[in-house]
């Protein structure tokens, strides 16, 4: 499996997710990059976000936020 330009832009959305709680979601506004709105719905779809322009992360997506933040950690240290 490789990395896809669809799944890298699923990625960044659940970047921006704050995993310090689970009060605060993300909106994805109308004007944002189509990659971004589609890479959101596509999570949506997938059942990883409440709504298709972002929400809240759902249990699962929590949990694949959580290892996607990790990744980025570790492979961001030098």
């Amino acid at each position: 499996m490789s990395l896809t330009q669809p799944l890298i832009d699923e990625i960044e959305v659940l970047l921006r997710y704050n995993l310090e709680t689970r009060l605060e979601g993300i909106k994805v506004h109308h004007d944002a990059e189509p990659a971004l709105r589609d890479a959101t719905q596509r999570l949506f779809e997938k059942g990883f976000v409440s709504q298709g322009d972002g929400g809240y992360l759902t249990d699962l997506g929590h949990e694949v936020a959580e290892h996607a933040q990790a990744a980025l950690t570790i492979l961001s240290s030098k």
